[in-house]
C-alpha cells in the first residue's frame, strides 16, 4: 500500500479548486497523521514507527550510519526489526504535534532535533521532549526556529535535556524574557552553547 506523505497530498489537493472550508480539513488531516498506533510500534519497533509518523507529517529522519536524510514515507529502508535507528529529526515545515509525541518515547539514539517553522510546536511539545528519558541522554543538538507558539516556558523546560550541547533559537516572538530564559538554561546546563537570534 502506498501512502502519500503530507507534502504530496497537499500538492494533489492544492491543484484542485480551494474554498473557504479547506482550513479545518487540514487541521483534521494533520491530527489524523499524528495519531499514535501503539500496535504498530510493537510490531515494527519504535524507530520504524517514529520514522513512518515523521515522514507522514512532512518531516525528515536520518538513520545511524547514514548521511542522507529520508523524507519519503514509501522510501524508508526495510530490514530486520531494530536495524535502523533514528539519529536525526528535521521537522522543518512539518505538521508534527503533541498528540504524536508518544512516538518519540522508544527512541534511544536521537542526537539532533530541528523544529523549524513547525506550526503545531508549542510549549507543551518542548516540555514533553524534555521529559523523555532517552532524549535526555542522547540529544545534544537542537534548533527551535519560527515556532510562533513557543514561549519562555517551553524554552526553559529544555533544561532537563542533560546532554544538550548546542541550542539555536531564532524568530520566536513568544520568547519575551530572553536574558532571563538564557540565564536559567545556562545555570542548569553550564556546558550548553546557546546561539540566539531573537528580536
Amino acid at each position: 500500500m502506498r501512502l502519500l506523505s503530507k507534502p504530496a497530498l497537499q500538492a494533489v489537493l492544492s491543484s484542485q479548486k480551494t474554498h473557504e472550508g479547506s482550513r479545518p480539513f487540514w487541521g483534521w488531516l494533520n491530527a489524523v497523521f499524528n495519531k499514535v498506533d501503539y500496535e504498530r510500534i510493537k510490531a515494527v519497533g519504535p524507530d520504524r514507527a517514529a520514522a513512518e509518523w515523521l515522514t507522514r507529517c512532512g518531516a525528515k529522519v536520518r538513520f545511524q550510519g547514514f548521511d542522507r536524510w529520508q523524507h519519503d514515507y514509501n522510501g524508508l529502508p526495510t530490514g530486520p526489526l531494530g536495524r535502523y535507528k533514528i539519529q536525526g529529526i528535521d521537522a522543518t515545515d512539518s505538521c508534527i504535534m503533541y498528540k504524536g509525541f508518544d512516538h518519540l518515547d522508544g527512541l534511544e539514539h536521537v542526537e539532533e532535533l530541528k523544529l523549524i517553522k513547525s506550526m503545531y510546536i508549542e510549549d507543551a511539545c518542548l516540555e514533553r521532549i524534555s521529559t523523555i528519558e532517552n532524549l535526555q541522554a542522547s540529544l545534544y543538538k537542537m534548533e527551535v526556529v519560527s515556532c510562533g507558539n513557543v514561549t519562555d516556558k517551553g524554552i526553559i523546560a529544555l533544561h532537563k535535556l542533560r546532554s544538550l550541547e548546542h541550542l539555536y533559537l531564532s524568530d520566536l516572538p513568544g520568547v519575551v524574557e530572553k536574558e532571563k530564559t538564557v540565564e536559567r538554561l545556562q545555570t542548569a546546563l553550564p556546558g550548553l552553547d546557546i546561539e540566539l537570534d531573537l528580536v
